[in-house]
């Protein structure tokens, strides 16, 4: 069996490469990384895989823009902003997010019990690029309040989990709860998905 057929969901990870912008028809900024030619195919492959199955999908930072751009989105290429979108790993806490109260994500922080402030939530930040145009079957779930980056994509489809944050919320884990929110709901989509596939339970 191929690997591919044995994973019941896909995690986009962050990267320092950039998408190639040609990807969505636009000319490099200078700004613009390099491409990592090998990892685009390799996502472009669990994507379809995600989407012809109906996997669940969680994307970070980088992985939220390629998720975009593979469902023919776009890319603000390097961010002009008064907020530290590249602050890094040395920063916890870069600036907030606003989370639209009708969407996944709220309903996720909701069920785990964790209060955000009328829905705004502090997060890290390690990025210079973000979504411009929000691809197929996506919607902007989460904005940057002081220059309306988008901070986070769902899917559009109720019977897909599909989830991506610009931030990251592994390099918190262990202490921040919304971080502890995200990726179980994610893994318990991941077990539902895989009783769905196999027709058994299995302990994650």
């Amino acid at each position: 069996m191929k690997r591919i057929e044995r994973c019941d969901a896909v995690l986009l990870p962050g990267s320092s490469a950039d998408v190639d912008p040609a990807k969505y028809d636009a000319p490099r900024h200078e700004k613009t990384a390099a491409a990592d030619v090998k990892r685009d195919t390799v996502d472009e492959l669990l994507l379809q895989d995600a989407y012809n199955m109906r996997k669940p999908i969680l994307g970070i930072c980088y992985g939220m823009q390629t998720l975009n751009v593979y469902r023919s989105g776009s890319l603000i290429q390097d961010i002009e902003s008064p907020i530290d979108h590249t602050a890094g790993r040395m920063v916890p806490i870069a600036h907030e997010v606003e989370i639209d109260p009708g969407s996944k994500l709220a309903e996720i922080l909701s069920l785990n019990n964790i209060s955000t402030k009328s829905l705004t939530l502090p997060v890290n930040s390690s990025h210079h690029q973000s979504a411009s145009v929000i691809g197929d079957g996506l919607r902007a779930v989460a904005r940057s309040p002081k220059d309306g980056i988008i901070e986070a994509v769902e899917g559009t489809s109720p019977d897909h989990f599909v989830l991506a944050v610009q931030w990251h919320p592994e390099r918190g884990f262990e202490q921040d709860p919304p971080s502890q929110a995200i990726f179980k709901t994610f893994i318990e989509a991941a077990r539902t998905k895989h009783e769905e596939l196999t027709g058994e339970f299995e302990t994650i």
